[in-house]
């Protein structure tokens, strides 16, 4: 049983602990406040920083988002530690539960750090056509993890990042002109010039057909077969396809109509 003063020294004590730990939560609370704060004005000043520095919008996007989720766990550790909580003991779970997701990911990892490199380095963009990964097709869209491509026949492909860039990737578009190969095997009877006339011709009715670098037709062998040739033109990337095709189809009509056979 408690006397009157032992009561009343028990009161004092109490009072003192319970006013005590109201400045500690009122200073934890302030610390969350404030510190909430501060990670969105850090957030939004690295995001202009970035978009000021034509960071590709996909990694901006994920390191806001990390700097943010960063600077809140700090945050609240330190509203914790401010309540007098051990902070050690948290800090030691995150690092065991990042290094366990870490182990658990790591294709995932895989792929992310391989869409972080090609958002850096940029061998290829949105738009241009590619061939990477066993695939082929317009790039659609560039994310951390993976890479949506868009084929010939519209369908879309779904490629992870770390087999896309540890692949060799072919981009037809990065150039800004390209060369139209067109490969003739004739036979022995042949006239070479009647054929350099031709392919001459269709050259100069062709405005698509760049003038530099100048086109030209190649004897590459003289086989058991035939004689075998190859008529290379310049175009702009963008008529590549569309002269490749109109050009076969004016060729096969002109040979035929000067009678000059192909083997």
């Amino acid at each position: 049983m408690l006397t009157a003063e032992q009561q009343k020294e028990l009161l004092i004590q109490l009072s003192q602990l319970i006013a005590k730990l109201g400045i500690q939560f009122i200073m934890a609370i302030l610390i969350l406040l404030m510190g909430l704060w501060l990670a969105k004005l850090i957030q939004n000043l690295s995001k202009r920083l970035m978009i000021k520095a034509q960071v590709e919008p996909t990694l901006i996007r994920f390191f806001v988002n990390l700097i943010y989720m960063a600077t809140v766990t700090f945050v609240v550790l330190t509203a914790l530690g401010r309540l007098g909580l051990k902070t050690t003991s948290f800090v030691a779970v995150l690092g065991a539960a990042g290094l366990a997701i870490g182990l658990a990911l790591q294709g995932s990892l895989s792929n992310f750090a391989s869409g972080v490199f090609m958002i850096f380095f940029r061998p290829f963009k949105v738009h241009d056509y590619i061939e990477g990964g066993g695939v082929e097709g317009i790039v659609e869209e560039i994310q951390i993890f993976t890479t949506l491509l868009k084929t010939p026949d519209n369908k879309t492909i779904i490629i992870p990042n770390s087999k896309l860039y540890g692949d060799k990737i072919v981009n037809h578009s990065i150039q800004p002109i390209r060369r139209v190969d067109i490969k003739l095997n004739i036979s022995y009877n042949t006239n070479l010039d009647q054929v350099r006339e031709i392919f001459t011709t269709l050259v100069k009715n062709d405005s698509r057909i760049l003038l530099e670098p100048i086109p030209d037709l190649e004897i590459q062998e003289i086989a058991a077969g035939g004689i075998k040739t190859l008529l290379t033109v310049w175009v702009v990337n963008s008529d590549y396809l569309r002269v490749r095709s109109d050009l076969n189809q004016q060729l096969k009509q002109s040979l035929e109509g000067a009678e000059i056979q192909l083997v």
